[in-house]
C-alpha cells in the first residue's frame, strides 16, 4: 500500500475514536461495548458509503476493503484499552473530530476526482465524505448535527477539497497536495474553534419582518 492508502487507513481509525468517544460522553444514554463500536463504526463508514453510493461504486469501500474494517477494529481496541487518555485529548485538542475530517476530505475529493466526476460535484464528494458520517452519529444520539452549529466545519473540508483540486492541476506530487490540503482542513477548523470564527448568518423570516 502507498503512505496514502496508511493515511486513508489512518483517518478511519480516528473517526471510529471520535465516534465512540462521542457515544461515551453522551451521558444521557446507556452505552455498552457493541452501542460505542456501533457509533464509531457507523462515524467512520458513514460519509464513504455515501460518496460510493452517490458515484455508483459497488461494493462499497468498507465491504470491498477489510482494511477499513480492521482500521475500525483498532480504533475501538485503543478506546477500551486507553478510555481516560483518548478522552482527554478528545476534550482538549478535538483532536480525532479534525484529524479526520482533514484526510476524510482529501481521500473522497480525489476518489471522486480518480472516477471522472467533474471538479465541482468532486469538492461537494469531498465534503460529504467528511462530515456525514458525524451527521449520522449526532442524528442517531439525538444531538444537533456540527454542520447546522455556528461554527466553521463543513466549509473548511469544502476549502480544502477546492485548494486540492486546484494544486492538482500543477506538477505536484499528488500526496505531497494530499497532505497539504489536509493540514489546510485542519488549519482552518483549529482556528474557527479557538477564535470562535463562523459564517454570516442568513436573516429569519422573523427577523425580515421587524
Amino acid at each position: 500500500m502507498s503512505l496514502i492508502d496508511w493515511v486513508g487507513l489512518f483517518g478511519i481509525m480516528v473517526f471510529a475514536i471520535s465516534g465512540a468517544l462521542a457515544a461515551m460522553e453522551r451521558e444521557k444514554h446507556h452505552h455498552d461495548l457493541f452501542s460505542v463500536f456501533f457509533t464509531g463504526f457507523i462515524t467512520a463508514i458513514g460519509g464513504g458509503t455515501l460518496r460510493d453510493i452517490t458515484l455508483g461504486n459497488y461494493p462499497v469501500s468498507w465491504v470491498r476493503d477489510v482494511n477499513i474494517l480492521w482500521a475500525i477494529f483498532t480504533g475501538f481496541l485503543f478506546i477500551v484499552i486507553f478510555p481516560k487518555t483518548l478522552v482527554k485529548l478528545r476534550k482538549e485538542l478535538f483532536l480525532f473530530d479534525t484529524l479526520g475530517i482533514g484526510i476524510y476530505t482529501i481521500l473522497g475529493t480525489r476518489i471522486a476526482l480518480d472516477n471522472g466526476v467533474n471538479l465541482f460535484a468532486s469538492a461537494i464528494l469531498g465534503m460529504i465524505t467528511a462530515i456525514f458520517g458525524g451527521v449520522i452519529r449526532d442524528t442517531l444520539m439525538n444531538e444537533i448535527p456540527f454542520i447546522f452549529r455556528k461554527e466553521i466545519y463543513a466549509t473548511a473540508c469544502l476549502a480544502g477539497a477546492v485548494l486540492y483540486i486546484a494544486l492538482d492541476a500543477f506538477p505536484i506530487h499528488r500526496d505531497i497536495n494530499f497532505i497539504l490540503s489536509a493540514l489546510v482542513v485542519v488549519l482552518i477548523r483549529v482556528l474557527a474553534v479557538r477564535y470562535n470564527l463562523s459564517l454570516p448568518k442568513i436573516p429569519s423570516p422573523k427577523d425580515l419582518q421587524k
